[in-house]
């Protein structure tokens, strides 16, 4: 029988998610919980929902975890805390992302949080990805389609960076993709213009490096949102609809 909050986790929240952190599973809950989040993280939750979110990925004590282009880092902090001192997270920002950045760029093999020895930030090209070890999660959030943008060079090629992400993986680990929903039937025609993609595209690209699709996560959908405006347009800025699918290398 599915538990209560594997239950909840399938419907759209209408609470903070710490209401439903009590549920979750203990490395989650505790992650959330985590005193030493920055105010700047726990500031987002009400609407990133994260407890809601890593129970959906399925992280264990004592996972590795890849978080494909981190940003700032609000997820590789929720799985450091999720997967504990015995497990291992690498935070990577490639340098196709970083060049520009107006803010100091830890150093490639570094560990830039003292509050979480267990992430390791990873900087360097996209092309040369690769995480120090197999790992059991493969994480992206609202960055998968910006690897379709022309900043990523002539040279990068979708299909073969999804295989590039399959090889990551132990047998049976999974590749999360969370991002922006496009109206259906767009593709990628919306990548530049307002930074959605059709997630029907999503699916049909990470299948194609051999994944199994498992199913989705609709707690963060929206349904006012009519996907017509720019993900940054102060009016929806962070109540997009945004799906999260799940997709699991097989044994």
């Amino acid at each position: 029988m599915r538990s209560s909050f594997a239950l909840l986790v399938t419907l759209t929240a209408l609470t903070s998610p710490l209401a439903f952190a009590a549920d979750a599973p203990k490395n989650v809950a505790a992650a959330v919980a985590d005193t030493t989040r920055p105010e700047t993280d726990t500031k987002r939750d009400a609407d990133r929902k994260p407890a809601e979110v890593l129970a959906f990925t399925g992280v264990k004590t004592g996972d590795k975890v890849l978080d494909l282009v981190a940003g700032g880092g609000y997820f590789s902090r929720l799985f450091a805390g999720a997967v504990g001192p015995t497990g291992a997270v690498y935070m990577f920002n490639p340098t196709e992302f970083t060049k520009n950045s107006k803010n100091p760029v830890p150093a490639n093999g570094s560990k830039p949080d003292p509050a979480h020895p267990n992430i390791t930030f990873v900087n360097t090209s996209i092309n040369e990805l690769k995480a120090p070890e197999k790992v059991d999660i493969v994480w992206t959030s609202q960055n998968y389609h910006d690897l379709h943008k022309t900043y990523m060079g002539e040279g990068f090629d979708i299909a073969k960076f999804n295989k590039v992400v399959f090889d990551q993986l132990k047998p049976g680990g999974t590749f999360i993709v969370l991002d922006h929903s496009a109206k259906a039937g767009t593709g990628r025609a919306d990548i530049e213009s307002l930074h959605r993609i059709d997630e029907a595209t999503v699916k049909k690209e990470v299948e194609a490096a051999g994944f199994k699709y498992e199913g989705s996560l609709d707690v963060l959908r929206n349904k006012s949102d009519d996907r017509s405006a720019k993900v940054f347009d102060p009016a929806i800025r962070s109540k997009t609809d945004q799906f999260v699918l799940k997709f699991r290398k097989p044994n």
